[in-house]
């Protein structure tokens, strides 16, 4: 997968993923990531589907509607990527924190739904629910935090508590918070992944 990495300072902090949204690329949330931790480890990635020009990290039946098959496959590939890029750059696979936007936040989503170690935590910036009917793996340990606006089109207050409600009874912890806002990605709702980013102890 297309990605940039920039080693950082400090090897003990998680290697931060960042996944843009539809129609980003791998330069997008790199500005992000120096908000949330400015010594962390990044690893950027471009999304391998196009749509109609746009990078995505699975395809959709129409706005809102994942065709889940790929998505599925295309979650499996994220995390064997993860695995190879591990090795590659030598940072360690069990501490990796993803930081995702719509699009990515959703593939980020995927990837705690079917994979128990996949990520440390996440950073959720308007997701919505990736997959339902499936049985999600023992979530313990894992932090996630989900900033979600009042007003987004696109993803609504339902779909967002019914997110944090399944990764709840997957035994995550899960912050929410919200912005009275859309689906666009607001500094005041980073800000606050931030803060929630420095009270946690990833080691």
């Amino acid at each position: 997968m297309k990605h940039i990495f920039n080693k950082g300072k400090d090897a003990t902090k998680p290697t931060l993923l960042l996944l843009h949204g539809t129609g980003g690329n791998e330069l997008d949330l790199l500005p992000l990531a120096g908000r949330i931790d400015d010594e962390a480890s990044v690893l950027s990635v471009r999304g391998n589907i196009s749509e109609n020009g746009m990078p995505r990290f699975f395809k959709r039946l129409a706005e809102g509607v994942f065709d889940e098959e790929d998505l599925v496959y295309r979650t499996k590939e994220l995390n064997q990527f993860l695995d190879d890029a591990a090795g590659e750059y030598n940072f360690d696979r069990d501490n990796v924190i993803a930081i995702g936007y719509s699009n990515g936040a959703n593939i980020a989503a995927s990837l705690l739904f079917h994979y128990q170690n996949a990520l440390k935590g996440a950073i959720l910036h308007h997701p919505m629910v990736p997959l339902r009917g499936i049985k999600l793996p023992d979530l313990t340990g894992k932090s996630v935090f989900i900033a979600a606006g009042t007003n987004d089109p696109i993803c609504s207050s339902e779909e967002s508590i019914e997110l944090q409600s399944l990764l709840d009874k997957a035994n995550a912890k899960v912050e929410m918070h919200w912005e009275d806002r859309g689906h666009q990605l607001t500094i005041e709702e980073v800000e606050a992944a931030g803060k929630w980013y420095s009270t946690l102890n990833f080691k």
